[in-house]
């Protein structure tokens, strides 16, 4: 007996798997290990950036009432009594027209308020001139004007892109708490599948789902465990589930979901007594991604074809493994851009549509069918065309899905 399916709109889908998302904890990594994970401790600045009155100029430090009446036809001289760079310091104190060289990051002398850049002063030897007053603090880099000790720079739940790396190494930190990543499993199934290096036989295909989830994976920074291809037969497929499920947080599978006469997935969720949070979503390609969950863990049944599975991937599986790292911003990041081309053919599902965004405009990246893996490989975000009968002609504003972006949103609005 055909299984009938009531589907569920893409929001209530995405709000139900994400209900279920429970932190695994945290761990420490040397600095140089901590790019592109998620923070599990508050970052705060330790004192101030930067943490001294500085030069940010080659020039000359100098009192600046003593620039007072400096003009074209009224120049001042200045005797340079001193010459040093960043990482030094100037002792002692400046008399009246007096200067010292200094190099860029250099700290002030102590009673210098002033730099004259090189460009700005007419050099003799060991004095120069200057032909305009300077404003106490003109041309410096002011001590806390970056960052004041006891600022809040990142929270726990961000990700730790290049810029944060600097601010870790900047306030000391050569090690850091981050949350840790969960143990994710791919089971691609389909007797129809052969592995990568086999040569084509009558009906058979490759298996591009389980590497194409691998690589998802790896751009979230996760590693994953590859089990063995599963045929279409009930208890060798069983048997593989549960050993992953014993092994990972969560199981990703790919095929197997639908309603035909091999599709086991459904009977393997009743089997093992896993809670279904749905089985049938009103988007297409991927309408019959099914999510469970069972002890803590989840089973994302993505489709066999591959960009449905792709994109069951970013909508359900993605944001799940963020929530479940602590980010504070596991969604696509979206935008709005202007339709490149016509796309007339209706569906009373939301699509989306393998697409190419060029920052303001998009249009489709080819052939995009279910089953198409051409038009993953070129695009770089996802069409979201909402479901009715309309067409969608070219000018229309749509939603656009960005792919590939390191740090999402915190809100899923589509």
């Amino acid at each position: 007996m055909i299984e009938l399916r009531t589907p569920i709109t893409v929001s209530e889908a995405v709000e139900r798997v994400m209900a279920h998302a429970r932190e695994l904890g945290a761990e420490t990594v040397p600095l140089d290990e901590s790019f592109g994970r998620i923070m599990a401790q508050p970052l705060k600045a330790t004192h101030d950036v930067p943490p001294f009155d500085r030069s940010p100029y080659d020039g000359f430090a100098i009192r600046s009432e003593d620039s007072r009446g400096a003009s074209g036809a009224s120049r001042k001289a200045f005797t340079v009594i001193g010459h040093y760079g960043a990482g030094a310091v100037f002792e002692g104190e400046l008399g009246p027209m007096q200067a010292v060289r200094i190099m860029t990051g250099a700290a002030l002398p102590s009673n210098a308020d002033a730099v004259v850049m090189f460009e700005q002063a007419s050099i003799n030897g060991n004095s120069f001139m200057i032909r305009k007053e300077f404003a106490p603090l003109e041309n410096l880099s002011l001590k806390g004007e970056d960052m004041a000790e006891g600022e809040m720079l990142a929270a726990p739940g961000s990700f730790i892109q290049p810029g944060i790396v600097a601010l870790l190494a900047t306030f000391g930190y050569t090690d850091v708490k981050v949350a840790r990543r969960p143990v994710v499993g791919i089971l691609s199934t389909g007797t129809e599948l052969l592995d990568v290096h086999e040569p084509l036989s009558p009906g058979k295909i490759r298996n591009s789902n389980g590497p194409m989830i691998a690589a998802q994976l790896a751009r979230m920074g996760i590693s994953c465990r590859m089990y063995k291809t599963a045929g279409d037969e009930l208890e060798s497929c069983l048997d593989m589930v549960r050993q992953a499920m014993e092994e990972c947080d969560c199981l990703i599978t790919t095929g197997g979901v639908s309603v035909g006469d091999f599709d086991f997935l459904p009977a393997i969720y009743e089997r093992l007594g896993a809670k279904v949070l749905f089985n049938k979503v009103s988007m297409r390609p991927g309408s019959v991604t099914t999510v469970s969950v069972h002890s803590g863990k989840y089973l994302f049944g993505l489709s066999g074809n591959p960009s449905a599975c792709y994109i069951g991937f970013e909508l359900f599986t993605r944001p799940v493994l963020l929530k479940m790292m602590g980010a504070t911003k596991p969604y696509l990041p979206r935008t709005t851009a202007r339709l490149g081309e016509t796309l007339a053919k209706a569906n009373p599902f939301t699509r989306f549509i393998r697409a190419v965004y060029d920052g303001s405009s998009v249009r489709s990246a080819g052939f995009n069918k279910s089953n198409a893996v051409s038009s993953i490989a070129r695009g770089n975000a996802l069409m979201v065309l909402p479901g009715g009968s309309r067409h969608f002609a070219e000018g229309d504003t749509v939603d656009v899905l960005l792919l590939g972006v390191e740090e999402g949103t915190d809100c899923w609005i589509i």
